[in-house]
């Protein structure tokens, strides 16, 4: 019987240190899990690191629910270890007094959608708050006790995956001077390694790594790197916060009247360059949307701003008041001068959101007919102006089908003999 004893004394070993019955045993380790996390480690390292699983480590902070309906309390008290430290939460998150109010209007019995009415937060957010953040030992919905489980989960200070696991740092760094992207150096260390997950980054985490290096150790050499040539990270700036386009402020399509839509009042043009090699030179293009009546824009002296509006000023003062109502361009830095349209030819000039090509879809169609006159990758700028009269001409007089294979010049003619 002692020797029994004595044999299984010798079982409850954990780092080193002999624990007479199991349950001190567990008692420790439970304790080094809770030191692990205090030290900065996630909830998978600090499980690893005492010699159990991730799921293990969520029953012991959380508790668990048997079949038997029996619920288990936590087994260590991580939640209380930082209740004395204050922690600034951004406004995106749940507040303490959104959470008290949570929990008066639980007890109430009202629900998720009704709160998140109130609070004026989308549904899933109370939903998931409650869900994660109920007391599993009680069942009920604790605001204090939530509040300080949130400010746990925020961000902890902790060194990059990349400087902790030996040999990663050197494997992208052999990735990026074969002129490899990260998302490349990604995936080909989870091919390389299959069966190591400290070896498996995302994306993001490469970004990261090259970025803070530029700053230090490898310089010069990120930006070489990187097929962007950037050693810094180019930030998005969100759309409230952008600069205007133009000096003058533009005229949305959005508050172009629905008359201009369905084409039933002739007068509103739409706008664009052709561009040629290098972007070196350029001719302008108005369509008409009722008539798809074609002009074309000599630009030989280039196609800044300066050049387009007085070419666009130059080709519509002749046209009668009835046929200059609006005109509808990209936002493309050409048509930076657009209140001296606007001035000059007395038409309102509207403005597409960025990259809808098809708000100006008659122009767009246009262009593609055009160039098989001027094909891309040539010199636009040889074209003399009479030379582009003579292709608009050809153009305006070619049977359309959306104008019931009538011309273009036709129904212009009849627009202008009626004004």
């Amino acid at each position: 019987m002692t020797d029994r004893r004595e044999e299984q004394v010798g079982r409850w070993l954990f780092e080193g240190v002999e624990y007479a019955t199991r349950s001190q045993m567990c008692a420790a380790r439970r304790r080094r899990y809770v030191e692990h996390l205090e030290a900065g480690m996630n909830f998978t390292q600090a499980a690893r690191a005492v010699g159990v699983s991730k799921r293990t480590g969520k029953v012991w902070r959380n508790g668990r629910k048997r079949s038997t309906g029996r619920n288990e309390k936590p087994s260590v008290d991580w939640y209380r270890s930082t209740v004395d430290i204050p922690r600034k939460i951004s406004s995106r998150y749940l507040s303490q007094d959104e959470r008290i109010s949570i929990a008066d209007w639980r007890k109430t019995g009202t629900g998720v959608r009704e709160i998140a009415r109130r609070l004026n937060r989308p549904a899933s957010t109370v939903s998931r708050e409650l869900a994660r953040n109920t007391n599993p030992a009680t069942g009920v919905y604790e605001p204090y006790r939530a509040q300080q489980m949130s400010a746990d989960r925020l961000r902890r200070p902790k060194p990059a995956k990349v400087h902790t696991v030996p040999g990663l740092l050197d494997c992208i760094r052999s990735g990026l001077r074969a002129h490899w992207s990260p998302e490349q150096i990604a995936g080909r260390l989870r091919a390389d390694f299959p069966d190591n997950d400290d070896m498996h980054v995302c994306t993001e985490t490469i970004y990261q790594a090259i970025y803070v290096q530029a700053r230090g150790e490898l310089g010069k050499d990120v930006a070489k790197a990187l097929r962007s040539g950037r050693a810094s990270r180019r930030p998005h700036d969100q759309a409230g916060s952008r600069k205007p386009r133009f000096r003058e402020p533009m005229v949305m399509i959005s508050e172009r009247p629905a008359e201009v839509e369905d084409r039933a009042i002739p007068g509103h043009w739409e706008g664009d360059l052709i561009c040629g090699a290098a972007n070196k030179s350029a001719i302008g293009t108005l369509v008409e949307r009722t008539t798809r009546f074609t002009i074309l824009l000599h630009l030989p002296d280039g196609h800044d701003a300066e050049h387009v509006q007085q070419a666009v000023i130059d080709k519509m003062r002749h046209l009668p008041r009835l046929l200059r109502n609006s005109l509808t361009w990209d936002q493309g830095s050409e048509l930076a001068l657009h209140k001296r349209i606007s001035t000059a030819l007395d038409m309102q000039v509207y403005f597409c959101d960025p990259h809808s090509p098809w708000q100006r879809g008659t122009n767009e169609n246009t262009n593609g007919l055009l160039r098989q006159y001027f094909p891309k990758g040539t010199d636009l700028s040889v074209y003399p102006e009479d030379y582009l009269d003579a292709v608009a001409e050809e153009l305006n007089d070619r049977p359309r089908k959306t104008l019931d294979y009538r011309k273009p010049s036709e129904r212009m003619l009849e627009l202008i003999n009626a004004a």
